[in-house]
Order: structure tokens, then sequence, then C-alpha cells
């Protein structure tokens, strides 16, 4: 959310949380007034019935009058009405205000995710994520919704009951008053300082932690049932779990004998009246008094409780809240890539490398790509070809801005990719990644992915030269079946040509293949080259294969190797080199030649 710009130091907190609920003032400001109005309301109750004690003590033995009865009673109604209806404004207010902030809230925090680099969303998971944008940022419109009338509603109501407590009788309101010192005190002793907050954060910590790793674990379920394993064999979800029972168990046995001795002092506060009845009713004289005080006082007392339980489970909620939010706020504070405040038009779509080094860690020994250079050519196909780990993928990543270089520079139309608007780059590159996503949403909306506008014609189109066109059709409910949905699944290779159908609707000038062929059968892999070959035509194609067949009418061929570019050329102009690619060559059509034999592999 955006803040003051004279701000330096974020804030944290109670402080940050009214930050965020502050976007809407407008319609908070009507909702705290109406809750302070809706806790004055439900005193009027209390009230009704003192003033009615009195009435029927000052008359006794003889009964008021109807009229005087009907009197407190219509006030008690009328106390009981105005709370229901103020509090209801209050929350109508506050939960137009809390669905305002969270939708505000989750745009830009999608927003800014989506402009992180992927090595953070690879470090950090989906688990997590998916527990802050669904229970983090969510626990914020509870919040506004509910505890922040509930908070100002539950602190303007001891200010009442306290004026009512002494106003009575001061000396009935100084027992009470020793009650609730005595509980406040014990409750502090535990909640008080640094250590429940140091608590809070390892608690938020370790339930991320295993929340991620159960999303993990989850995923995995196929494998863990194939070798037929327990949660002991995933050491990450049993780490996880172990980490947050350490952490909860003890605070929650430590908190027990707290609340409870909180619990008791405050259901019982009628006891600390009792020895001041005492002492009043050995000098008074005015017994009718008396007793219609001491009545009320024990009406009215057990009500302290409720609402001295209100204000400390509004406390500890905001509590929670405010660490949710704190963590929320340690993913908007991570550096996304950097947007140029001038961005520039490509002319054209080659897609130039200029002696480009990149390391995913700190450590630049483990650079995955060192001082790359080569050209794609707009309307040509460039093929990445080398064994796993030498740097294709990276490629793949770097050029829409997944990452960003570290050394030397990319561009596209001879423009840095740094300078082009984020927008822009997004259009002008369409990929395909080895990795397939489906959606859960229909069919053909998980083709128009790649272009929302596209008709249904043009997404059918696509399927078609993909090759998906007729394994849609057979589906129940053809382009409208939802994926995932009542058992709908689709093999590997139909994903991934679903997922190069959405590429082909987007139509971008460059086109990445990252394995783009992987789950293809021979024959469909076929299929599909043969629908590639007429759809990338004037298109920039970088293509990553392990397959090395797929690449041999590639105009470029690059073989990488532990991040260094080795030889270019075409496919036969490298057979002639014999060279690292000469090698790459006779070892895959060895392996098409491979069979299995008794007790060995034979070739």
């Amino acid at each position: 959310m955006p803040k003051n710009k004279t701000e330096t130091t974020p804030k944290k907190g109670m402080a940050r949380l009214l930050e965020l609920a502050g976007t809407h003032k407008g319609l908070l400001i009507p909702s705290g007034i109406l809750a302070v109005l809706s806790a004055g309301a439900s005193f009027v109750p209390y009230l009704a019935v003192y003033l009615l004690i009195r009435e029927l003590l000052g008359v006794f033995p003889n009964l008021p009058q109807a009229a005087d009865v009907m009197r407190y009673g219509g006030l008690a109604l009328l106390g009981v009405s105005a709370q229901v209806i103020c509090y209801f404004g209050a929350l109508a207010f506050s939960h137009i205000a809390a669905y305002g902030t969270l939708y505000e809230l989750k745009i830009h925090f999608l927003a800014h995710i989506s402009r992180l680099p992927l090595g953070f969303h690879i470090g950090i998971g989906s688990g997590a994520l998916r527990k802050i944008m669904d229970e983090n940022i969510e626990s914020l419109e509870g919040f506004i919704a509910h505890q922040l009338p509930d908070m100002i509603a539950s602190f303007t109501a001891p200010v009442v009951m306290f004026v009512m407590l002494f106003a009575v009788d001061w000396r009935y309101g100084l027992a009470a008053l020793a009650g609730i010192l005595m509980a406040f005190t014990i409750q502090a002793i535990f909640t008080m300082g640094e250590k429940p907050k140091i608590w809070l954060k390892e608690y938020q910590g370790a339930l991320e932690a295993m929340s991620l790793a159960t999303v993990e674990y989850i995923r995995g379920i196929a494998v863990v049932k194939a070798f037929h394993q327990t949660v002991y064999s995933f050491k990450r979800l049993h780490d996880a779990i172990t980490r947050y029972t350490r952490t909860v168990v003890p605070y929650t046995v430590q908190s027990e004998n707290i609340m409870a001795g909180y619990i008791t002092i405050t259901n019982n506060l009628y006891l600390f009246l009792i020895p001041v009845a005492i002492g009043i009713a050995a000098t008074t004289t005015d017994y009718a008094g008396f007793a219609a005080n001491f009545l009320f006082y024990l009406v009215f007392v057990p009500a302290v409780a409720s609402i001295l339980m209100k204000v400390m489970y509004t406390s500890t909620i905001s509590m929670q809240v405010a660490g949710n939010i704190e963590r929320m706020d340690a993913i908007v504070g991570e550096p996304g890539i950097p947007l140029t405040q001038h961005p520039q038009g490509v002319k054209g779509y080659d897609v130039k490398f200029e002696n480009v080094s990149f390391s995913y860690g700190k450590n630049p020994e483990s650079a995955a790509l060192e001082g790359v250079s080569f050209t794609a050519k707009q309307g040509e196909t460039t093929a990445l070809v080398g064994p796993s780990g030498g740097g294709k993928s990276t490629i793949a990543h770097l050029i829409p801005r997944f990452y960003d270089v570290e050394q030397g520079a990319i561009s596209i139309g001879g423009v840095d990719i740094r300078e082009m608007a984020m927008d822009d780059l997004m259009n002008t590159v369409s990929f395909v990644f080895q990795d397939t996503w489906l959606f859960k949403q229909s069919i053909l909306e998980n083709i128009r992915m790649g272009k929302p506008g596209a008709t249904e014609e043009e997404s059918m189109a696509a399927a078609k030269a993909a090759r998906c066109h007729e394994c849609i059709t057979a589906l129940p409910e053809g382009y409208q079946t939802i994926f995932g949905k009542q058992g709908v699944h689709l093999s590997g290779g139909e994903m991934q040509r679903i997922a190069i159908a959405r590429a082909l609707v987007k139509n971008a000038p460059v086109l990445v293949l990252d394995e783009a062929t992987a789950f293809a059968d021979p024959e469909n892999e076929w299929l599909i080259r043969q629908a590639l070959d007429e759809l990338v035509k004037g298109k920039t194609v970088i293509m990553i294969a392990h397959r090395l067949s797929t690449v041999r009418t590639a105009q470029h061929i690059l073989v990488m190797d532990q991040g260094k570019l080795l030889e270019t050329g075409t496919h036969q102009e490298l057979l002639n080199r014999r060279g690292r690619y000469h090698a790459l060559w006779e070892t895959y059509t060895k392996t098409l030649n491979w069979r299995l034999g008794k007790g060995a592999v034979h070739a």
C-alpha cells in the first residue's frame, strides 16, 4: 500500500494495521462512532435494572406502579435496540472498508511478487506465498471488518464501565477495581515484554514452514505412495511439524495456568464485593439503599468479565494480525526487478546476447553462464543443445527477465530488455517451458491466457496447429471442460500441446521453446514440428531440446556446456567439425538403438 513519502521508518504492529485501515477513513470514522454509541448503549439495560431495583425496594412491601415497571422495561429495550442497530451499522461500514482494503492489498501484493525474480519464488516456495495470500492478508479483512469496531467498542466499554462502577457507590467500585487490577497483573506477567513477540514470530515462521512442506508433500503424494513411504521419510515435513510442536506446546502449557487464573478472577469479581458489603451493612441505616446498590453490583459485575475478555481477545487478535502483515511487508520489501522510467520501443526482433554472465547463487564460481554471446535472428530458428546443467534453460529464463543478468546485456531489436516496458517485453516474447501448468478453468480459457481477447475460432485454430484439437473435443464438454474438475485430467503430452497452443495464439514475434516436445510421442512430435514450421515463419525462435532430431533443421545451433558457448553452426557444419556436437550426436543416435537384454543394457 502507498506510504507517506516523508516517512523513513516503516511502521509495525498496531501502527501498521491502522495505517492500512486508514486508506478508507471515510468509512471507518462513521464505523468507529457507531461502535462507540453501541458500547455506550449496551450499559443502558444495567441502568434500567438499577433504577427498577431502587423502585422495588423504595415501595417494598408494596408493588410498584405498572407504568413505572414498563418505563424501565422500555428503557432497557431502547438500550438493547440502540446497541444492535449501532453495532450493525458499524459492521456495515467496516465491512465495506475491509473488502476495499483487501482488494487493494491483494492486487498490490500480486503486482509486486510478479516483479520479483524467479529465484525468489523458487526459494520461498508456493506454500509460503499461498499462506500469505490466503491467511495473512485475509486476516486483515477480519481485523478491519470485526476486530477494529470491536476494539473501539471494547476500549469505550471499560470507560463507561468504570464510570458506572464508581457512580453508584465508589466503595464497591474500588473493590471491583482491585480484582480487575489483580487479573490484569497476572495477565501482564505473561503477555508484556519481548518474549511474547518473539514467540509469535517463531510461531508464524513455524506455521509457514509447515504449510510449505505440507503443500510439497501433497504434490508428491504419488511418489510417496508408490514407494510406500510415510511422513517420517519426508524429512522436511517431519522437521516442520516437529518445529511447530516445539514452538506451540511449551507456550500453550505456560499460558494455561495464567489464563486459568485470569478467567477465575474476572468471573468471580463479586467475591471482592462481599467484604465491602459486610462492612457497609454493619454501619448503614439506609438498608433499602444498601440492598439496591449491592444487588446492582451483583448483577453488573459479571458483565465486567465479558468486557475485559473482549479487550484481551481483540488485543491478542490484533497482535496476531500485525504479525501476519509484518510477514507480508517482508515480501513486499523484497526488491523487484527494476523498471525503466523511459521505456524504448524495439525496431526489430533479433535477440542478442552480449558477453552475458549470470549465477543463481552469490558464489561467482557457480556461474550458470559465462561470457555468452550470440544473435538469434528474426525469421530464423536458433537451437540450444548440450548436457543438463549447461545453461540452456537459464538463457530461456533471462530473455523474459525472470532474472537480470549480472554482466553483459540482452537486447531485442537493438534495445536492452532492461530499457523496455515490462508489458511490451511480455507481449514481445512467448514461451513454452518444460514444466507445463494448466489452471483449473476451461481449456478454452487456458489457451486464451496467451491472448485474453482471442476469439474461440482463433483459440481452436491454435489448438489444431498444436495438434491438441482432437483430444480437447473428446473431453466431456469440449473446449468448455474445466481442467482438473470431476476427474478430468490430461496426459503430460496433451498438457504440453495445450501450452503450445497458448503460445501460438499469443502470436508474439519472439518464441522461446524449452523442451516443448518433451512429452510428445514420436508421431505427435512430428506433427507438432510440422505445425511449428508453418507458424514460426517471420518469428525469432529460440528452441531448447535434448532430442537432437528436433533441431536438425535449425538455421543456428548453439552448443552449451557448463555455462559456456562451445560451438555454433548448422547441423551439418557442426558434424563436420567433429567437436562437442558431433560427440552428442553420436551418443544420441546410439541411444535410439538401445535395447534391454538379460541382466544388462546392450547397444
